[in-house]
């Protein structure tokens, strides 16, 4: 299995991504992580050609002395026997503008994977690869440019001079009534009244009328009083009830008569 990938990192960066295995799992796309597991260990689905095999298993990225990362791997179908290892290594080369991966190695499956074409396969893993050293790189580059930003920050002179002012340290301006025009205002009322104003001692007849009118009544009394006139509310009808004793007299009386007729005819027939 031989492969390379040219990604825009530097290969340092890119050898830092590949020792921190949370950052390894993060970049496997479709990885989803067991809770409480190790960082690359979960479930991934494969997708080869118009089939989809899904593995439960575990990844380790360790570096070796010589530069490389050797990439173990080992999963099992989770509605199946079917097994698949892998035994991979990667190799940073630095590049005009990046850095080029080769990948190199071998890999075993059985079951489903077995069954299907050997050259879909081999597509299906060069993609799962090439989109995991991408992301991976992406993520480096994202990591170094929050880098630089924190350092430009650090470095932005005018930053350690001190807290900056609030609010509460800014100088109030005075009002605006010590000024030299409040100075022309008087402080007394003058004794003389002008020509041309008049003085009345009490208050006009229409006021003084609105004013007995709303001092005779009480709220309460103008709140809750009824209306008058054609908005006056119309009263109930009042119904008549009729004395109990004599609802029962009209038919007694009946009784009573043809109790007497039935006993009149009665004595005629004896006689």
């Amino acid at each position: 299995m031989e492969l390379q990938v040219f990604v825009p990192v530097p290969a340092g960066r890119l050898r830092e991504a590949l020792a921190d295995a949370v950052r390894v799992a993060r970049a496997v796309p479709g990885l989803q992580q067991d809770a409480g597991a190790e960082p690359v260990a979960g479930r991934l689905k494969l997708r080869v050609g118009g089939h989809s095999v899904t593995y439960r298993g575990t990844l380790a990225v360790s570096g070796r002395a010589d530069g490389t990362f050797a990439v173990r791997g080992d999963g099992t179908e989770s509605r199946g026997t079917g097994t698949v290892t892998l035994a991979l290594t990667l190799s940073l080369t630095a590049t005009e503008g990046g850095t080029t991966v080769t990948v190199g190695g071998t890999a075993k499956a059985d079951g489903r994977l077995a069954e299907l074409p050997g050259e879909a396969v081999a597509q299906a893993a060069n993609r799962l690869l090439t989109r995991t050293l991408e992301s991976l790189a992406s993520g480096s580059a994202e990591s170094a440019g929050q880098e630089r930003t924190a350092q430009a920050d650090d470095q932005r002179p005018g930053t350690d001079d001190g807290p900056h002012p609030t609010v509460f340290d800014t100088e109030v301006p005075p009002p605006a009534l010590e000024s030299d025009e409040a100075e022309a205002i008087p402080d007394t009322v003058p004794d003389a009244i002008p020509e041309g104003f008049e003085v009345r001692s009490e208050p006009p007849a229409e006021a003084a009328h609105a004013r007995r009118t709303m001092i005779g009544r009480s709220a309460e009394e103008v709140d809750h009083a009824p209306p008058r006139g054609r908005y006056a509310p119309v009263p109930a009808p009042q119904t008549v009830t009729g004395n109990p004793a004599l609802r029962w007299a009209a038919p007694a009386a009946a009784v009573a008569v043809a109790s007497a007729i039935v006993v009149a005819r009665a004595l005629r027939k004896r006689h």
